[in-house]
């Protein structure tokens, strides 16, 4: 059968870590001119952009505007299920964002073995909660999304055989694999074949990634040889099945390929993304559990985009799924625990480091919640939040009265009643937040133009 070798490359000032998406709310005169360069200017500073020339400024602000409009609109049609904002890829048009997107075909002949046909699908899966997902990374302007993809799937499961969460390294897989075509993008089935015929991969901590730039370093085979974390193989999940992806995510993360080429995923930011997309694969993610009515998706394109760089993204879906999540899923295989990785390439006394402890959980520039809280925006104009409050769970859901929250298995908020439900009408008592500590957030985001429309 053919497999679509997948990738999206981003700009590297996308690379934005610690900065949450912008919604446009349903605010009179946004879009009027003035205001639309009082938030665009803001945009810049919150997402660290900046352009060349007065010239190519002005050309980003109207492809800006051109996106302030599409969210305005997509955003107050009650009939879709997610939201669309101001996110680190809105100086981009639709042609420009598609020509990002990489694509070949290879003939690459499936696996006919499926260890989880008989596994008893569970209600919900979330293996962030369960510590075998690493941090969102950013493949920047390099078509390596494959091999994020494929790390992420080898990261989990690494995680769950030996108890250890270890960020192992794309660049290892960009630079060594040959099979696959590094920036200009690759597949995940290549990528588990590669690390099995090579061992295992190196940490990211030893070889770290540094092909955001679109530039591919040769392979470092001395680091290469270090096999800190080993898989066995790999399987392909059932293609078309609802029911086998839910198997395969009851046991452990998955890599899927989706086509992501349109607006609406662009400019994601909340919710479940229901909207048309097409079923031509071309970009690599990784599929990190699923709820009711949605798969959690993780990308590689940094914390600035999406809900924190993931994406909910609908279930149910006749055929191949949701953007095609369901036609070329696979997974690697791991029996027991593997080496441990070392804490380098000279040999230490005493016994291998385990993950750092987490630090806390950054909000914004300038804003910081205890580890394990969920920032939540308390104070919002425009749909730029201005202050944070920290919700004591982690990947709680934010109630819209900007006080309360929702654990992430009873997502549904009941302000008047002061409960949370799931899908099945179960209730839990609802989570008030604490304040954020911040540093002078409205100096350091808001421009001066925002500030003297609503006199801050």
């Amino acid at each position: 059968m053919f497999r679509s070798v997948i990738c999206v490359a981003l700009f590297a000032a996308v690379a934005v870590s610690a900065f949450e998406d912008i919604e446009l709310a349903n605010t009179p005169n946004a879009l009027e001119e003035a205001n639309a360069r009082g938030i665009f200017d803001s945009w810049m500073s919150k997402m660290e952009k900046s352009y060349e020339s007065a010239e190519e400024k002005e050309s980003r602000f109207q492809v800006f505007h051109m996106n302030m409009r599409f969210v305005s609109e997509h955003n107050t049609n009650e009939q879709n299920t997610h939201k669309v904002g101001l996110n680190g890829l809105a100086d981009l048009n639709v042609d420009e964002y598609r020509k990002l997107l990489g694509f070949q075909k290879v003939e690459k002949t499936s696996t006919t073995d499926f260890m989880y046909a008989d596994t008893a699908p569970a209600d919900s899966v979330d293996w962030r909660t369960k510590e075998a997902v690493t941090p969102v990374k950013n493949q920047a302007q390099c078509g390596s999304c494959w091999s994020f993809s494929a790390t992420g799937a080898i990261e989990g499961i690494n995680a769950i055989k030996t108890g250890k969460l270890v960020s192992v390294s794309e660049q290892e897989l960009v630079s060594c694999d040959k099979v696959d075509s590094g920036c200009q993008g690759g597949l995940m089935d290549n990528a588990f074949d590669w690390v099995v015929q090579n061992g295992g991969l190196n940490t990211e901590e030893a070889y770290p990634y540094v092909s955001g730039s679109g530039n591919v370093p040769a392979c470092d085979s001395s680091k290469a040889s270090v096999d800190a974390v080993t898989i066995d193989g790999h399987e392909d999940v059932p293609k078309d099945s609802d029911s086998a992806m839910m198997k395969a995510l009851t046991n452990q993360p998955v890599s899927v390929a989706i086509e992501a080429d349109q607006q609406a995923f662009q400019l994601y930011t909340s919710g479940i993304f229901s909207a048309p997309c097409g079923t031509q694969l071309d970009h690599g993610v990784l599929a990190v559990g699923y709820g009711s009515g949605y798969w959690i998706v993780k990308n590689s394109w940094g914390a600035s985009w999406g809900d924190k760089g993931y994406i909910k993204m609908a279930n149910g879906v006749s055929g191949a799924g949701q953007c095609g999540i369901l036609s070329s899923a696979s997974y690697p295989t791991k029996s027991g625990s593997g080496p441990s990785p070392g804490p380098g390439p000279s040999p230490g006394p005493g016994p291998s480091p385990g993950p750092s402890p987490p630090g806390p959980v950054q909000c914004n520039a300038g804003t910081t919640c205890p580890s394990g809280n969920t920032c939540c925006c308390a104070i919002e104009i425009l749909g730029m939040c201005l202050e944070y409050g920290c919700c004591p769970l982690p990947n709680a859901s934010c109630c819209d009265d900007h006080v309360h929250c929702c654990p992430s298995d009873h997502p549904v908020c009941d302000v008047s009643a002061g409960t949370c439900g799931d899908s099945s009408g179960n209730t839990v008592s609802i989570s008030k937040k604490t304040k954020a500590a911040k540093v002078d957030f409205i100096d350091r985001v808001v421009s001066k133009e925002v500030k003297n429309i609503f006199g801050l």
